[in-house]
Protein backbone atom coordinates (compact mmCIF):
# COMPACT_ATOMS: atom_id res chain seq x y z
CA UNK A 1 0.00 0.00 0.00
CA UNK A 2 3.27 2.37 -0.01
CA UNK A 3 3.49 5.65 -2.10
CA UNK A 4 6.52 7.10 -3.57
CA UNK A 5 5.57 10.27 -2.04
CA UNK A 6 2.96 11.89 -0.75
CA UNK A 7 -0.35 12.27 -2.40
CA UNK A 8 0.02 15.46 -4.66
CA UNK A 9 3.93 15.20 -4.37
CA UNK A 10 6.80 15.03 -7.33
CA UNK A 11 8.81 11.79 -7.25
CA UNK A 12 12.29 12.47 -8.11
CA UNK A 13 14.52 10.41 -9.52
CA UNK A 14 18.31 10.10 -11.25
CA UNK A 15 18.24 10.43 -15.02
CA UNK A 16 20.03 7.52 -15.53
CA UNK A 17 20.78 4.29 -13.51
CA UNK A 18 24.45 2.66 -12.35
CA UNK A 19 26.94 4.15 -10.26
CA UNK A 20 26.29 7.30 -8.13
CA UNK A 21 26.34 10.87 -9.74
CA UNK A 22 28.65 13.30 -9.46
CA UNK A 23 28.38 17.02 -10.80
CA UNK A 24 32.18 17.76 -10.48
CA UNK A 25 35.55 16.44 -11.44
CA UNK A 26 36.41 17.12 -7.60
CA UNK A 27 33.14 14.96 -6.51
CA UNK A 28 34.74 12.43 -8.11
CA UNK A 29 37.76 12.07 -6.69
CA UNK A 30 36.10 12.72 -3.35
CA UNK A 31 33.47 10.05 -4.21
CA UNK A 32 36.27 7.24 -4.77
CA UNK A 33 37.76 8.41 -1.71
CA UNK A 34 35.03 7.74 0.75
CA UNK A 35 34.45 4.68 -1.30
CA UNK A 36 37.36 3.12 -0.16
CA UNK A 37 36.80 2.79 3.73
CA UNK A 38 34.02 0.47 2.82
CA UNK A 39 36.38 -2.16 1.11
CA UNK A 40 39.20 -1.68 4.00
CA UNK A 41 36.55 -2.79 6.06
CA UNK A 42 35.74 -5.91 4.61
CA UNK A 43 39.35 -6.27 4.71
CA UNK A 44 39.88 -5.66 8.33
CA UNK A 45 37.33 -7.87 8.81
CA UNK A 46 38.88 -10.72 6.99
CA UNK A 47 42.19 -10.05 8.56
CA UNK A 48 40.60 -10.76 12.19
CA UNK A 49 39.19 -13.93 10.38
CA UNK A 50 42.96 -14.56 9.88
CA UNK A 51 45.59 -16.89 11.96
CA UNK A 52 46.91 -13.15 12.59
CA UNK A 53 43.44 -13.21 14.27
CA UNK A 54 40.98 -15.67 15.99
CA UNK A 55 41.79 -18.08 12.64
CA UNK A 56 38.98 -19.13 11.25
CA UNK A 57 39.69 -18.55 7.87
CA UNK A 58 43.48 -19.85 6.46
CA UNK A 59 45.77 -17.38 5.00
CA UNK A 60 45.19 -18.23 1.30
CA UNK A 61 41.27 -17.41 1.90
CA UNK A 62 42.09 -14.22 3.37
CA UNK A 63 44.21 -13.69 0.98
CA UNK A 64 41.80 -14.54 -1.86
CA UNK A 65 39.74 -12.04 -0.19
CA UNK A 66 41.99 -8.86 -0.39
CA UNK A 67 42.65 -10.02 -4.20
CA UNK A 68 38.81 -9.78 -4.77
CA UNK A 69 38.42 -6.87 -2.98
CA UNK A 70 40.76 -4.74 -4.82
CA UNK A 71 39.24 -6.02 -8.52
CA UNK A 72 36.10 -5.02 -6.80
CA UNK A 73 37.13 -1.38 -5.79
CA UNK A 74 38.92 -1.15 -9.87
CA UNK A 75 36.10 -2.17 -11.00
CA UNK A 76 33.93 0.41 -9.46
CA UNK A 77 36.02 2.70 -10.12
CA UNK A 78 35.93 2.35 -13.81
CA UNK A 79 32.38 2.06 -14.09
CA UNK A 80 32.26 5.10 -11.86
CA UNK A 81 34.04 6.97 -14.09
CA UNK A 82 32.27 5.80 -17.16
CA UNK A 83 29.27 6.74 -15.37
CA UNK A 84 30.47 10.52 -15.00
CA UNK A 85 33.45 10.80 -17.60
CA UNK A 86 31.25 13.83 -18.94
CA UNK A 87 31.92 15.99 -15.72
CA UNK A 88 35.82 16.14 -16.71
CA UNK A 89 35.21 17.91 -20.04
CA UNK A 90 31.62 19.57 -19.88
CA UNK A 91 30.33 21.69 -16.53
CA UNK A 92 27.29 20.81 -15.34
CA UNK A 93 24.02 23.04 -15.33
CA UNK A 94 24.45 25.21 -11.75
CA UNK A 95 20.66 24.38 -10.98
CA UNK A 96 22.00 20.33 -11.27
CA UNK A 97 24.53 20.37 -9.32
CA UNK A 98 25.40 19.22 -5.82
CA UNK A 99 28.21 19.22 -3.40
CA UNK A 100 29.55 15.78 -2.70
CA UNK A 101 31.35 17.28 0.72
CA UNK A 102 27.64 17.05 2.01
CA UNK A 103 27.73 13.36 1.83
CA UNK A 104 31.13 13.01 3.32
CA UNK A 105 30.58 14.66 6.08
CA UNK A 106 27.16 13.03 7.02
CA UNK A 107 29.34 9.52 6.64
CA UNK A 108 31.60 10.71 9.49
CA UNK A 109 28.44 11.56 11.38
CA UNK A 110 26.92 8.08 10.50
CA UNK A 111 30.71 6.56 11.72
CA UNK A 112 30.64 7.88 14.85
CA UNK A 113 26.72 7.44 15.63
CA UNK A 114 25.66 4.21 14.20
CA UNK A 115 29.11 2.36 14.12
CA UNK A 116 29.65 3.40 17.72
CA UNK A 117 25.89 1.57 18.37
CA UNK A 118 26.51 -1.49 16.53
CA UNK A 119 29.91 -1.88 18.18
CA UNK A 120 28.77 -0.63 22.32
CA UNK A 121 25.67 -3.06 22.11
CA UNK A 122 28.23 -5.90 21.46
CA UNK A 123 30.52 -5.29 24.29
CA UNK A 124 28.77 -3.12 26.71
CA UNK A 125 27.07 -6.62 28.61
CA UNK A 126 30.83 -7.71 29.16
CA UNK A 127 31.82 -4.42 30.12
CA UNK A 128 29.05 -4.23 33.13
CA UNK A 129 29.70 -7.60 33.84
CA UNK A 130 33.68 -6.92 34.28
CA UNK A 131 33.50 -3.73 35.82
CA UNK A 132 31.00 -4.44 38.21
CA UNK A 133 31.24 -7.82 38.75
CA UNK A 134 28.01 -8.81 37.96
CA UNK A 135 26.01 -12.05 36.49
CA UNK A 136 26.23 -12.38 33.03
CA UNK A 137 22.10 -11.83 33.01
CA UNK A 138 22.18 -8.59 35.24
CA UNK A 139 24.40 -7.36 32.83
CA UNK A 140 22.69 -7.94 30.24
CA UNK A 141 19.67 -6.72 31.74
CA UNK A 142 21.38 -3.31 32.43
CA UNK A 143 23.10 -3.28 29.36
CA UNK A 144 20.07 -3.21 27.17
CA UNK A 145 19.30 0.03 28.63
CA UNK A 146 21.04 1.43 25.88
CA UNK A 147 19.34 0.10 23.25
CA UNK A 148 16.10 0.15 24.72
CA UNK A 149 16.65 4.46 24.14
CA UNK A 150 16.24 3.87 20.30
CA UNK A 151 12.47 3.98 20.85
CA UNK A 152 12.77 7.88 21.69
CA UNK A 153 15.89 8.93 21.06
CA UNK A 154 16.04 7.66 16.62
CA UNK A 155 13.06 9.57 16.14
CA UNK A 156 13.66 12.31 18.72
CA UNK A 157 16.43 13.06 16.22
CA UNK A 158 14.66 13.66 13.38
CA UNK A 159 11.65 15.91 15.33
CA UNK A 160 14.53 18.03 16.78
CA UNK A 161 16.25 18.71 13.28
CA UNK A 162 12.57 19.34 11.92
CA UNK A 163 11.80 21.89 14.74
CA UNK A 164 15.50 23.65 15.58
CA UNK A 165 17.03 23.22 12.05
CA UNK A 166 19.31 20.04 10.74
CA UNK A 167 22.76 21.80 11.36
CA UNK A 168 21.98 23.12 14.88
CA UNK A 169 20.90 19.99 15.98
CA UNK A 170 23.46 17.96 14.63
CA UNK A 171 26.33 20.24 16.24
CA UNK A 172 24.55 20.13 19.71
CA UNK A 173 23.70 16.02 19.41
CA UNK A 174 27.40 15.58 18.27
CA UNK A 175 28.93 17.45 21.17
CA UNK A 176 26.55 15.44 23.38
CA UNK A 177 27.26 12.01 22.05
CA UNK A 178 31.60 12.83 22.43
CA UNK A 179 30.86 14.06 26.21
CA UNK A 180 28.88 11.04 26.36
CA UNK A 181 31.66 8.17 25.46
CA UNK A 182 34.18 10.52 27.54
CA UNK A 183 32.03 10.12 30.63
CA UNK A 184 31.93 6.39 29.41
CA UNK A 185 35.51 5.86 29.56
CA UNK A 186 36.14 6.89 33.15
CA UNK A 187 33.69 4.52 34.57
CA UNK A 188 35.23 2.22 36.89
CA UNK A 189 33.95 -0.31 39.49
CA UNK A 190 34.31 2.79 42.11
CA UNK A 191 31.35 4.24 40.69
CA UNK A 192 27.36 3.26 41.87
CA UNK A 193 25.77 1.09 39.27
CA UNK A 194 23.05 3.73 38.90
CA UNK A 195 25.67 6.77 37.79
CA UNK A 196 27.24 4.55 35.44
CA UNK A 197 23.76 3.37 33.91
CA UNK A 198 22.28 6.74 33.82
CA UNK A 199 25.39 7.52 32.07
CA UNK A 200 24.96 4.88 29.43
CA UNK A 201 21.19 6.30 28.68
CA UNK A 202 22.40 9.77 28.71
CA UNK A 203 24.89 8.72 26.21
CA UNK A 204 22.75 6.39 23.63
CA UNK A 205 20.35 9.55 23.65
CA UNK A 206 22.70 11.65 21.71
CA UNK A 207 24.09 9.02 19.76
CA UNK A 208 20.62 7.46 18.54
CA UNK A 209 19.19 11.21 18.49
CA UNK A 210 22.01 11.90 16.28
CA UNK A 211 21.27 8.75 13.98
CA UNK A 212 18.00 9.96 13.16
CA UNK A 213 19.13 13.78 12.78
CA UNK A 214 21.73 12.48 10.02
CA UNK A 215 19.09 11.14 8.27
CA UNK A 216 16.62 13.95 8.31
CA UNK A 217 19.81 15.76 6.68
CA UNK A 218 19.77 13.40 3.56
CA UNK A 219 17.05 14.33 1.20
CA UNK A 220 17.88 18.17 1.06
CA UNK A 221 21.36 17.33 -0.63
CA UNK A 222 19.85 15.99 -4.05
CA UNK A 223 16.27 14.62 -3.80
CA UNK A 224 16.62 12.29 -6.86
CA UNK A 225 19.39 10.64 -5.24
CA UNK A 226 18.11 10.07 -1.55
CA UNK A 227 17.99 6.56 -1.60
CA UNK A 228 21.73 6.39 -3.17
CA UNK A 229 23.11 8.70 -0.37
CA UNK A 230 20.82 6.70 2.32
CA UNK A 231 22.80 3.09 1.26
CA UNK A 232 26.16 4.95 1.41
CA UNK A 233 25.79 6.68 4.99
CA UNK A 234 24.06 3.89 6.26
CA UNK A 235 26.99 1.27 5.23
CA UNK A 236 29.27 4.07 6.71
CA UNK A 237 27.60 2.72 10.39
CA UNK A 238 28.83 -0.89 9.00
CA UNK A 239 32.29 0.22 8.53
CA UNK A 240 32.42 2.18 11.98
CA UNK A 241 31.15 -0.86 13.73
CA UNK A 242 33.90 -3.02 12.50
CA UNK A 243 36.68 -0.18 13.43
CA UNK A 244 35.37 0.14 16.51
CA UNK A 245 35.23 -3.34 17.67
CA UNK A 246 38.54 -3.83 16.17
CA UNK A 247 40.20 -1.02 18.48
CA UNK A 248 38.54 -3.10 21.07
CA UNK A 249 40.21 -6.06 20.70
CA UNK A 250 43.46 -3.94 20.97
CA UNK A 251 43.07 -1.31 23.56
CA UNK A 252 41.26 -1.30 27.02
CA UNK A 253 37.28 -0.58 27.53
CA UNK A 254 38.37 3.03 28.90
CA UNK A 255 40.61 3.50 25.70
CA UNK A 256 38.07 1.96 23.55
CA UNK A 257 35.44 4.98 24.72
CA UNK A 258 37.45 7.62 24.38
CA UNK A 259 38.59 6.64 20.96
CA UNK A 260 34.86 6.74 20.35
CA UNK A 261 34.70 10.48 21.64
CA UNK A 262 37.90 11.26 19.36
CA UNK A 263 35.86 10.36 16.59
CA UNK A 264 33.16 12.49 17.24
CA UNK A 265 35.35 15.25 17.87
CA UNK A 266 36.47 15.00 14.24
CA UNK A 267 32.58 14.37 12.98
CA UNK A 268 31.72 17.86 15.28
CA UNK A 269 34.66 19.93 13.25
CA UNK A 270 33.34 18.58 10.05
CA UNK A 271 29.84 20.22 10.71
CA UNK A 272 31.06 23.00 10.25
CA UNK A 273 31.47 22.53 6.18
CA UNK A 274 28.45 21.38 6.08
CA UNK A 275 26.44 24.06 4.09
CA UNK A 276 23.63 26.27 5.58
CA UNK A 277 20.65 23.75 5.39
CA UNK A 278 17.72 26.11 5.13
CA UNK A 279 19.49 27.93 2.43
CA UNK A 280 20.22 25.13 0.43
CA UNK A 281 16.16 23.77 1.03
CA UNK A 282 15.19 27.09 0.14
CA UNK A 283 17.53 27.63 -3.09
CA UNK A 284 16.73 24.14 -4.14
CA UNK A 285 12.89 25.02 -4.11
CA UNK A 286 13.48 28.23 -6.49
CA UNK A 287 15.39 26.30 -9.24
CA UNK A 288 12.84 23.94 -9.29
CA UNK A 289 10.24 26.31 -9.56
CA UNK A 290 12.49 28.46 -12.10
CA UNK A 291 12.98 25.00 -14.31
CA UNK A 292 9.38 24.22 -13.92
CA UNK A 293 8.15 27.66 -15.24
CA UNK A 294 10.92 27.05 -18.11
Amino acid sequence: MVRDTPKGATYFKPKKSGAMMVTSSGDFWLMMVFKLPMYLALALLAWKLSPAGVSLLSQASVNIVYIALVVLYVYEFISSYRFNKEVFTTPVPKAHRYDFKQVGILNILYFATFGSELAVVSMLPLFYQETFNLSIVMAGVLASSYAFMNLMSRPGGGWLSDKFGRKITLLILTAGLAVGYLLMGVVDSSWPIALALLITMFCSFFVQAGEGAVFAVIPLIKRSMTGQFAGMTGAYGNVGSVVYLTVLSLVSYQAFFFVIAATAVIGFLALFLLKELKALLLKRCQMAALLKYK
